[in-house]
């Protein structure tokens, strides 16, 4: 930034995240790696080294994982697309990064979300993808910006029309995979709605037309 504005300035830098509805993400990244995506080349980097394979033991061989079906997708114990928005968030040397023999599953689960949570609420910024418009007023006021087009929401994703093809049954195990991030998301939601309250009293004037739209965001239900 020193080179593209041509002087040297102090500055801040702010974490900021997205967080996403998690049975949607979770269909979402499967469809991805169906079309061959892969995170191959991540090196997963915790405590100052790697994971080593019996740590973290890849899900398939050769050079991706496209004709994966669903049911191989969750039944894969070191898929990190399981609980991905809790572990990115939380601190993993507080369980040992990857190494899950150091605590019990439980005792493991339980730090971790408590930590993504309080990451989470120490950011200075972070929206969900259900509330495109909420996430962008929230966004402008914090940051004093103004994007120069409104945020979308879109209805239809590839995720959605995934979750229209599966079963009932499908649908529950992928809710008991992801159980950290279902309550780490509603944990999320409920702050998010917070900050927009916080915001909203302590301003003395809001534009009463923004005002509609957020109110009316609230009415609806995800």
């Amino acid at each position: 930034m020193d080179q593209t504005e041509r002087e040297s300035s102090k500055r801040r830098y702010f974490y900021i995240t997205l967080l996403r509805e998690p049975v949607a993400r979770f269909l979402s990244e499967y469809r991805h790696v169906q079309r061959g995506a892969t995170w191959k080349t991540a090196r997963h980097l915790c405590g100052g080294r790697s994971p080593t394979k019996k740590e973290l033991p890849p899900c398939f061989e050769g050079k991706d994982w496209s004709d994966v079906t669903l049911e191989q997708f969750m039944n894969c114990k070191s898929n990190l697309a399981i609980n991905r928005q809790t572990r990115m968030l939380a601190d993993l040397t507080l369980v040992g990064c990857y190494n899950q023999s150091v605590m019990t599953k439980h005792q493991r689960e339980v730090i971790m979300l408590a930590s993504a949570k309080q990451n989470l609420q120490r950011m200075a910024f972070f929206g969900l993808c259900e509330y495109q418009k909420l996430t962008q007023y929230l966004f402008e006021h914090t940051f004093h910006l103004k994007f120069l087009q409104p945020f979308q929401q879109l209805n239809e994703t590839r995720s959605s029309l995934t979750l229209s093809e599966i079963n009932e049954e499908d649908v529950q195990r992928i809710k008991d995979l992801n159980r950290l991030d279902i309550e780490l998301y509603q944990f999320a939601k409920s702050l998010l709605f917070q900050r927009y309250s916080f915001l909203n009293n302590s301003k003395n004037t809001i534009e009463s037309e923004s005002k509609e739209v957020i109110d009316q965001i609230f009415e609806s239900d995800v």
